[in-house]
């Protein structure tokens, strides 16, 4: 469709005559200000209400002579000209205030734009649309992380104006239909072209397509429909979240203008760091620090775990490095009821002072042994790098 538009613009543009094009500047001549009355250096709100003053007296509705048409076509050009920001400078500067395209914008408009039934807003449109998106980051305890918890969060966002209820108007009052567009939100234009004549339709420029204007916008809102509030609310934390893992909320976000629905809140988890414990997957890890006799020959111990005591043996002849497994201890998986294990490395601890009681005694115990010369071994890349490589052997 694209080419076969493209191909007609050219070949019609190659047979265009000077009288055309001679008559496409002339429709340009006209002062947009002088055609609004307005000065130069007229605000954007004189520049409106120019233009409703002077629609209500054009309209076809209300005066279908040729003479008011022409000038209701001329009055809504300069209007739409002189009501967008770049388009004004641009005219200001010597241009001719549409955008350099002339008739082309319109009629590649009038083929894929509004009014061409390739996706063109029909109708007036809603003031109420759907409300962002909102994101948040929460600090989690690791102990929160083993069963879950229950958390009061804060949200600034935005939530239902509780004057207007989200209508947008003072109490007692309501949008009134637009006396130029007659609340359909949109209105014509028809532009000379290459074509001859044709007939754009766009969103009405007193009241920007709504098809109602609100004579009295809510003052706590200022119209808006909605107002910024800081709102506190309880969310379910679940067990075997990590750092990263994000919550949805749907319905949890910000109101939209105008009453619309909610968008949805998204929570992102970072899990802070323990001094003790840490985490490999839904596994606990621990150090367990045990003396050297207590390594030889052997003990039992109770250590408290982030969800209660729990009672360790530790055998007689312990290395540093094993590892010990306390089932079904460790963090509740993610959407389950089924839990890690509280795998604890023991670490045996040499004492560095000894009295000389205690060095009488050790040697006396190595005079009963016999043990072989210190030789190198395995390099280890630290003990929770041991710790790793045998949990993952024995997996």
């Amino acid at each position: 469709m694209l080419g076969r538009v493209a191909m007609r613009l050219d070949r019609a543009s190659r047979h265009a005559s000077s009288n055309d094009i001679t008559g496409r500047k002339a429709a340009h001549v006209a002062d947009h200000y002088e055609t609004l009355g307005v000065s130069r250096d007229a605000t954007p709100d004189e520049i409106k209400k120019a233009y409703r003053r002077l629609a209500r007296e054009l309209h076809p509705d209300v005066n279908p002579s040729e003479e008011a048409s022409e000038r209701f076509k001329n009055v809504t050009h300069a209007y739409d000209v002189l009501s967008d920001p770049n388009e004004r400078q641009r005219y200001d500067l010597g241009g001719d205030g549409a955008g350099g395209m002339g008739g082309f914008g319109d009629i590649f408009e009038t083929f894929f734009g509004q009014g061409s039934g390739f996706g063109g807003q029909r109708g007036p449109r809603s003031r109420a649309e759907r409300g962002e998106d909102a994101m948040i980051r929460v600090d989690v305890e690791l102990a929160d992380v083993v069963f879950g918890v229950q958390r009061e969060i804060v949200v600034n966002t935005a939530v239902l104006c509780g004057v207007c209820q989200g209508s947008c108007c003072q109490p007692g009052t309501s949008p009134v239909t637009c006396d130029v567009c007659r609340g359909t939100g949109q209105v014509q234009r028809q532009v000379r072209s290459l074509f001859g004549n044709v007939v754009t339709t766009h969103a009405c420029g007193s009241c920007q397509g709504y098809g109602t204007v609100i004579e009295h916008p809510c003052l706590e809102c200022g119209g808006k429909g909605r107002v910024s509030e800081r709102r506190t609310q309880t969310i379910d934390i679940p067990s075997g979240i990590e750092t990263g893992t994000r919550m949805q909320l749907r319905g949890g976000g910000e109101v939209g203008p105008g009453g619309g629905p909610n968008g949805d809140l998204f929570i992102q988890f970072r899990v802070m760091h323990h001094d003790v414990f840490s985490r490999d997957g839904n596994d606990l890890l621990a150090t367990l620090q045990v003396g050297m006799v207590d390594a030889i020959l052997g003990t039992e111990t109770e250590l408290e775990s982030l969800d209660g005591a729990v009672s360790i043996e530790v055998p007689a002849g312990a290395q540093s490095g094993d590892l010990l497994t306390v089932r079904g201890r460790g963090i509740q998986a993610l959407q389950s009821t089924n839990r890690g294990d509280l795998k604890i490395a023991v670490q045996v601890v040499t004492p560095t002072k000894v009295s000389s009681r205690e060095k009488d005694l050790l040697r006396q115990f190595a005079s009963h042994r016999k043990d072989p010369a210190p030789t190198l071994g395995e390099f280890q890349q630290g003990l929770f790098g041991k710790i790793r490589d045998r949990f993952f052997r024995q997996g």
